[in-house]
């Protein structure tokens, strides 16, 4: 799946600039390709992406390909929709949630 113009792919080595340095708040979905849940949550990302552009960043990370980042803030099953404000973890939501609680989650934030 290739970057939308308002959904991006962040990695371990840009985590901290793209989003613990970000200026607006921050969705990070946590997925893998293999994952299915994580391919029903992925077209719910980007449209939320598009429709809160402007205001949150919404990226996604492979925790295949980046060990360090979910590691680090201890993610144990994908997809985990991670909700960051100021360089700290306001809120997430584990597994395949609905657009309605995904909104509920970035309007906290917005």
């Amino acid at each position: 799946m290739g970057d939308n113009e308002n959904l991006h792919h962040v990695t371990d080595e840009d985590f901290d600039q793209e989003i613990l340095k970000s200026e607006l708040p921050a969705l990070v979905d946590f997925w893998a390709a293999w994952c299915g849940p994580c391919r029903t949550v992925g077209p719910v990302v980007e449209e939320l992406a598009a429709e809160y552009a402007g205001k949150i960043k919404i990226v996604k990370l492979n925790v295949d390909d980046n060990k360090e980042t979910p590691t680090k803030y201890q993610v144990k099953g994908i997809p985990t929709l991670m909700l960051f404000k100021d360089g700290q973890v306001v809120d997430q939501i584990v597994g395949a949630a609905p657009k309605s609680r995904i909104k509920e989650l970035l309007d906290k934030v917005s």
